[in-house]
């Protein structure tokens, strides 16, 4: 939109230069300067005018008449642009740890698109790194001490070091760090050495996998003893199918989960919509934490 024509539409409405000032906020003359540029502009004269009296032409009134049109289609336009920065929908590309995403993030899909319907979620399950910046995910949630930048976050992630009552009952139960090694370690590839702050578990592992899921599994069914992450092994403690072990070792407290953006100033109204619901699904107390 011209800005000399807002001022001409503005000036109409007012009735005089100096209402128009004032209701723009600039002085008078400036007022009369910017409608003596756009009359040049156009060729036209589009208003009698002095400091007293405002009185439009017959192309003026014509010009007045379009610009109104204009104007509104103008201001329409900016509303519906901005209308999706302020609502939730369009495109929501999701990249999230395997276990974590199907254990917290999938249930949580439901009562997020029952509020923020014209929202298209995509979901990505994976337990490699995702490079926001390579890629078109719009978040990704991350478990690690040292979150990017551009991140939220949403709830803390203690680990236990547990085993299955059976393995236990069979190999014994370890009374320090050190009688580890005379145990079955399960770990998937590239977790392993364990770093605590009482020293570092090497392994190796007793079976090798590339799954984090399958670890737990292998743990629950009695071949050895892991290190996991209470969110992932909460119920199981519960309910008695893994005992923790050592449970006075530091396992990092420091580790959190986080949802992470490719940029803050880019997000989305779905981005923030969903870390808000996700971050009041587990804060202030996850339900791993809750007795």
């Amino acid at each position: 939109m011209d800005p000399d024509a807002e001022v001409f539409v503005e000036v109409v409405k007012a009735g005089s230069l100096a209402a128009a000032a004032r209701a723009l906020g600039i002085s008078a003359p400036l007022v009369s300067r910017r409608l003596s540029r756009l009359e040049t502009r156009l060729g036209v004269a589009l208003a009698h005018r002095t400091t007293r009296r405002f009185e439009l032409t017959h192309i003026g009134e014509a010009y007045y008449r379009d610009m109104i049109v204009v104007l509104d289609a103008w201001q329409n336009a900016e509303t519906r642009a901005k209308q999706p920065a302020r609502i939730a929908s369009g495109p929501l590309r999701i990249s999230a740890p395997t276990s974590f995403g199907r254990l917290y993030v999938a249930p949580a899909l439901k009562g997020f698109l029952d509020l923020h319907p014209d929202v298209a979620i995509t979901l990505d399950l994976s337990d490699a790194y995702v490079d926001l910046a390579a890629t078109r995910f719009d978040l990704a949630i991350r478990i690690t001490a040292a979150p990017d930048a551009a991140a939220d976050r949403l709830a803390g992630s203690t680990r236990v070091l547990c085993a299955a009552p059976a393995y236990l009952a069979a190999r014994g139960e370890p009374k320090t760090l050190g009688d580890l090694d005379a145990h079955r370690i399960l770990a998937a590839e590239g977790q392993l050495p364990w770093r605590l702050a009482e020293g570092i578990v090497n392994g190796p592992s007793h079976v090798i996998t590339n799954s984090s899921e399958v670890v737990r599994e292998l743990a629950l069914a009695g071949m050895g003893i892991a290190l996991r992450s209470l969110w992932d092994v909460h119920a199981e403690l519960a309910s008695g199918a893994l005992r923790q072990i050592l449970p006075g070792l530091s396992t990092a407290s420091d580790v959190g989960i986080y949802a992470v953006r490719p940029r803050v100033e880019g997000s989305t109204a779905a981005t923030r919509a969903f870390i808000d619901y996700l971050r009041g699904l587990l804060s202030p107390v996850a339900p791993w934490e809750q007795r």
